[in-house]
């Protein structure tokens, strides 16, 4: 079994020194693919050297924060590494983001200069020339846009020790509600490559297709920096397009394929009408992370790829990875797995004052090195989730089984309380979910005069010839009756991030109006 030691041996101090670990025979081994072409190991390192020059030239420092307004491709993957060469820190947001939201950020951290990845990503144009930036070129990135100089940007501390040095700040509503800078360190980060890459058994010969946002931390370092960690080639898509999936599929070699339910569900969806193909000749290794992943779902993708579908769990201030299914153990149910190598776990009650009994549910807390550093500029509400002793309330409930394997049962703050009993949405997200025609569920609760009631949202496949009557008659056979859902709302689509996450806080306003 892997220990804590057993990944602590031989991490890298800082994320740019993942390229010197190979060996010179790997020099020309693919490390980025991206619309049809390729960067080899040596010529990314040449990349980061140009472009952490040309970073140094326009000002940047020791740190010094720098916003990546992008969409993932060789660019980016460069930036971060060329930031961590400076120690300045990268503050990676989605391009997809408003003006607005991305204005609130940069204000926030104090961004010595913001990159756009203009070149890729349609967003990132028109986010870059709002901001008067100027283009800037790198032979082997192609171009980019550079926004003005912010003089006023004071540079933060930098320390020896790269357990406590900033890498990367990620943006989040974290586990307390409002956005906040979340800052993860060298350490936190390269723990979790070297863990997804040990636990995946992720090597040289290895094709990863990376479609998860590097703006979201699962894409960042479960699957970007795990992948440089093993010398792997990671096949950049700046958006999911499930027909360019199912080709890469087919036909690029794709030997682990990482995604959000939705994702998946939607391959199903198309592959079931007909307008896609799916055929995976040299794919190996699945895994769903994100959001909960249902047993319909589950067994459905299993069923048609012929491999386990691999589960997780996680959240951003813990770099993500929390737990996961073993590669050697596939399982049957939606345990998120057992917690990674060095990692602590506990349950506790509702007063926080005491672990509850094997097998009942808790309020999830953790503690290891791959735990955030703290919310930047906001001492308090670190110390909300993050006690003295590096315990970190994630915001969850869940239970651990004999084994040792994790059930996520919901979020605390999402926790819906009908005539005085407890409804966790998932439970009920599940059942909806195993209903033919459902593509994909989100459970919420609506307030009513002295109580909570149940509203359920599905987006199905059909949805002229969908018969909500037959799902409630479904659901009753399944559902006690304080479950079962008030209102059934049939929509197009959820609402989701650029990660693939339902943002349950536009369905809460939307069922409020019900």
């Amino acid at each position: 079994m892997l220990t804590r030691e057993d990944v602590l041996a031989g991490l890298p101090d800082y994320l740019h020194q993942l390229l010197d670990r190979h060996t010179a025979e790997h020099t020309d081994a693919p490390a980025l693919h991206e619309q049809g072409e390729t960067l080899s190991y040596g010529e990314l390192r040449e990349a980061v050297s140009q472009l952490g020059a040309a970073f140094e030239c326009d000002g940047v420092r020791a740190g010094d924060r720098v916003m990546l307004v992008a969409e993932n491709c060789s660019l980016l993957v460069a930036s971060l590494l060329a930031l961590s060469r400076l120690r300045a820190w990268s503050v990676v947001v989605n391009a997809r983001l408003s003006a607005g939201e991305l204005e609130n950020i940069r204000e926030h951290c104090g961004a010595r200069r913001v990159l756009y990845t203009s070149a890729v990503s349609r967003d990132a144009a028109a986010h870059a020339a709002q901001a008067g930036a100027e283009q800037r070129t790198i032979k082997a990135l192609g171009n980019y846009h550079l926004g003005p100089l912010n003089a006023a940007c004071t540079a933060e501390p930098v320390h020896s020790d790269p357990a406590g040095q900033v890498a990367v700040m990620i943006y989040t509503t974290g586990t307390t509600g409002s956005p906040k800078g979340v800052m993860l360190t060298h350490r936190n980060l390269l723990y979790i490559a070297h863990s997804a890459s040990l636990l995946r058994q992720l090597s040289a010969d290895d094709r990863v297709y990376a479609v998860l946002p590097i703006s979201h931390v699962y894409g960042l370092s479960a699957v970007c920096l795990a992948s440089l960690f093993a010398g792997a080639a990671l096949q950049l898509e700046a958006r999911f397009d499930p027909q360019q999936l199912a080709r890469a599929l087919r036909e690029d070699g794709i030997t682990l394929m990482q995604g959000v339910p939705a994702m998946y569900a939607r391959l199903l969806e198309l592959a079931d009408s007909g307008q896609l193909q799916l055929q995976a000749p040299d794919l190996r290794f699945m895994y769903a992370g994100g959001s909960p992943l249902d047993l319909p779902l589950k067994q459905a993708v299993e069923q048609r790829f012929g491999l386990p579908l691999h589960n997780g769990y996680g959240l951003t201030e813990s770099s993500p990875t929390v737990s996961q299914t073993r590669i050697d153990e596939p399982r049957q149910d939606t345990s998120v797995g057992r917690p990674i190598p060095g990692l602590e776990v506990r349950l506790l009650d509702t007063a926080r004052n005491a672990t509850v009994a094997d097998g009942e549910v808790g309020e999830l807390w953790v503690r290891g090195p791959n735990v955030m550093k703290g919310y930047y500029r906001a001492t308090e509400q670190t110390a909300d989730v993050l006690d003295a002793d590096g315990w970190l309330n994630t915001g969850d409930m869940a239970r651990l089984d004999a084994d040792g394997a994790l059930f996520i049962v919901g979020r605390s703050k999402e926790l819906i309380i009908r005539s005085g009993f407890n409804v966790y949405p998932p439970e009920v997200e599940g059942a909806l979910m195993a209903f033919p025609g459902v593509v994909l569920s989100a459970v919420v609760g609506r307030p009513v005069e002295g109580n909570e009631e149940v509203v359920a949202f599905v987006q199905v496949a059909m949805p002229e010839a969908f018969d909500v009557a037959a799902l409630k008659v479904f659901l009753a056979e399944r559902l006690s009756p304080y479950k079962r859902p008030s209102h059934i709302c049939v929509l197009d689509s959820l609402p989701a991030s650029a990660s693939g996450k339902v943002l349950k806080h536009q369905l809460k306003t939307l069922a409020t109006s019900l």
